[in-house]
């Protein structure tokens, strides 16, 4: 079996290594070694997005991810639709006085809470992951988007570097190829 060692790595690299060697065949396997959750969630992410299975094995503090591409197991392709993902990139709405910058941002998540047309995807990035986070003002508002519908995500890097990871509480963990991904998928993208 060809081994995919992404140990060391950062998001979205064992992904993006991932996906290169999956491109290049029409069936096979591979077994993709990561050292992180994170990595190995992003990797079982790709995977399912493609169709491919996966499983997962423990071993030596790395985790062992098998993955089978069946050539009988066509992807669907990309289509543009209605779907909106909007980017978040900061805790606060717009530039001036960071008080009315965070009045604004509550009130701009309220508001798109309460509307009857939800965006497809909401990722945030940079200081906006400080928005899904413990202590946030905005996960009233976040809670009632994701029950309406709303995927949340945020950028597992930009959590790392705030030091953030334990104290996210609403959406999942992402890698930039997957947010990438999202965003080209989506009909519109709209950056706060």
């Amino acid at each position: 079996m060809h081994i995919i060692d992404c140990r060391g790595l950062l998001c979205p690299q064992p992904v993006i290594n991932t996906k290169k060697y999956f491109d290049t065949l029409d069936n096979g396997s591979a077994e993709v070694i990561v050292d992180n959750e994170v990595s190995k969630n992003n990797v079982r992410k790709f995977a399912a997005s493609k169709g491919f299975s996966s499983s997962v094995l423990e071993k030596d503090g790395n985790y062992h991810i098998e993955i089978v591409k069946d050539d009988s197991i066509k992807c669907a392709p990309m289509s543009f639709d209605d779907s909106l993902t909007i980017v978040i990139t900061s805790d606060k709405l717009g530039e001036g006085e960071d008080d009315l910058g965070i009045t604004l941002m509550k009130s701009y998540i309220f508001a798109l809470s309460e509307n009857d047309v939800v965006p497809e995807n909401i990722i945030f990035m940079n200081a906006g992951v400080k928005l899904t986070v413990e202590g946030s003002n905005c996960l009233e508002g976040l809670n009632k988007l994701k029950d309406k519908g709303s995927k949340i995500t945020s950028c597992g890097t930009c959590l790392d570097f705030y030091g953030l990871k334990d104290k996210l509480v609403i959406g999942d963990i992402s890698n930039m190829y997957s947010i990438v991904d999202e965003m080209n998928k989506a009909a519109k993208t709209i950056k706060i």
